[in-house]
């Protein structure tokens, strides 16, 4: 097992003062205890990394943080002070902003208007407009968009822009404590990096960084130290430059964590899936790919190179202007439903939007791929259907309370996994898989990364025949941990998929920006 870091205690002792410290706080929903103790500090000028798997009771935290939970015991303490926040306006008004990965912006007003909404100066009775442009206007320096208006409308900006205007909110309030909850989670590089930037200068003016992230390597980059959640309670917590990835892994699982990504032997044989200069009504164009059955490919390239609508137009899902899409020597065209009969499945990035229907149980997200054999003639009984996706619950593993269950009161990472035994129920030859292990816990990608190593093996012992699996993927240690081959998507070009051994993450980034050539 695992050594647990220094306490905080021993690590801070000549430190400066916390700006913010939480001791020992519970909470209580029913029966569900989501916070059984939890304690952490941050102080001023410094970023402190929250981390731990879905359901560890890091969103809980933040929500009593940012008032929209009364926690049920415990203390916070702000500034040396008692800190118990009425509402998520009396946060703000305290000193503590909260970033959440989906943006709480009002898309049809002006930046002016949500930066200084519900704090707007007056002039007795009347709104003082040109103070809250001077407020607005000084606010956007201090993040960068001193070349955007006030007067511009939220909803005509960039995700990563929409994202630096929440956080100029943050800065016109004189926020002490800023909370970032999966900032990066919809950014491109160019802003990844610019947000770091961000965080560097914001740290020189003494603010408090909370950094919520799943990804280790933005920990190791922007966190001076860290904080591990695991059910509900703090499991470690250290200075995050001397403690290794892979300890801070096993404080988040519980247990060593040796191989995040399992590489086995895999027997690439005859051809499922072949493209064929496979064009889009827009993107991609002209690409040519052939997967093999028994192999991981990987899809590497910036967002909005193409890779998603290169599955899209595999499965159906959007048009092929030209070109074909050939499964098991059979070409054509073919709607999501002909994809599925083909044994072609597909895990959508946008697991809420399309990936899974949120109002309907686990047992029916699971077995909607493949119905038969669940009721007399076309009927079917819930309760078959309940008896069908236990197995899967049981070998993913799913954590729920029942396959009754909504799907939408799972955590991401389980999300992720009904998606993924929805392709296994339908026992489907071809796994299309589209950020496959966004926005969910290491340690769900550990088991993701596992099952798909698996897939790709097969078990002939058993008359379990290899599959293939084609994996798009922003997270290029990802790609680089899992796949037998890596094809560079540019501006709507795919490249020739290179076996791995040909790729490392600097030339895989060359390619996807155009830098060097994938011929």
């Amino acid at each position: 097992m695992f050594s647990a870091a220094p306490p905080l205690s021993e690590v801070s002792e000549k430190a400066a003062p916390d700006r913010l410290r939480v001791r020992d706080v519970r909470k209580r929903f029913g029966p569900t205890l989501a916070l059984r103790g939890v304690t952490l500090s941050v102080r001023p000028g410094e970023v402190m990394a929250l981390v731990g798997e879905n359901g560890a009771g890091k969103s809980t935290l933040m929500k009593i943080l940012s008032g929209a939970h009364r926690k049920d015991q415990g203390e916070m303490l702000l500034d040396d002070a008692p800190y118990e926040p009425r509402n998520p306006l009396h946060a703000r008004e305290c000193g503590i902003a909260m970033i959440y990965q989906e943006l709480s912006l009002a898309p049809h007003l002006n930046i002016m208007d949500n930066i200084l909404l519900g704090i707007e100066p007056r002039r007795g009775p009347v709104l003082d407009r040109t103070e809250m442009r001077r407020i607005a206007t000084a606010a956007l320096a201090e993040v960068g968009l001193q070349d955007l208006a006030p007067d511009c409308i939220v909803g005509t900006l960039s995700p990563a822009r929409q994202q630096l205007v929440e956080i100029a909110r943050a800065v016109a309030l004189d926020c002490k404590v800023l909370v970032l909850d999966e900032p990066t989670s919809s950014l491109t590089l160019p802003d990844i990096h610019k947000l770091f930037a961000l965080i560097e200068r914001l740290k020189l003016k003494g603010i408090s960084i909370v950094y919520i992230s799943h990804f280790l390597e933005e920990v190791k980059k922007t966190s001076d130290r860290f904080t591990v959640l695991r059910d509900g309670e703090t499991v470690g917590e250290g200075v995050t430059a001397s403690t290794p990835s892979d300890e801070i892994i096993s404080m988040m699982v519980g247990r060593d964590v040796t191989d995040l990504y399992p590489r086995s032997s895999h027997q690439r044989s005859e051809p499922i899936l072949t493209l064929t200069g496979l064009t889009g009504a827009s993107l991609p164009r002209g690409a040519d790919l052939t997967l093999h059955r028994g192999e991981v490919v990987g899809i590497a390239g910036l967002v909005g190179a193409g890779r998603t609508e290169l599955l899209r137009c595999v499965f159906g899902l959007d048009p092929v202007k030209q070109g074909t899409v050939r499964v098991n020597e059979v070409a054509g065209q073919a709607s999501p439903g002909g994809r599925w009969r083909q044994g072609v499945g597909m895990v959508s990035e946008d697991r809420k939007q399309e990936g899974l229907a949120q109002g309907l149980s686990i047992a029916e997200n699971l077995t909607l791929s493949r119905l038969q054999g669940l009721g007399p003639w076309r009927l079917i009984r819930p309760s078959k259907q309940r008896e069908a996706c236990k197995p899967w619950i049981e070998r993913m593993p799913i954590k729920c309370q029942s396959p009754a269950q909504r799907v939408s009161g799972l955590s991401g990472g389980n999300q992720q996994k009904v998606a993924l035994a929805r392709l296994l129920h339908a026992e489907v030859d071809v796994l299309l898989l589209d950020e496959p292990t966004r926005g969910i816990d290491v340690g769900s990608k550990a088991q993701i990364y596992d099952l798909i190593d698996t897939l790709a093996r097969g078990n002939p012992e058993e008359g379990i025949s290899p599959k293939a699996v084609l994996v798009v993927s922003s997270y290029l240690p990802e790609l680089m941990g899992i796949c037998d081959r890596i094809a560079v998507m540019c501006r709507g070009k795919l490249g020739p998929a290179r076996d791995i051994g040909e790729w490392d993450e600097h030339h895989l980034m060359l390619a996807a920006t155009g830098s060097e050539t994938t011929s």
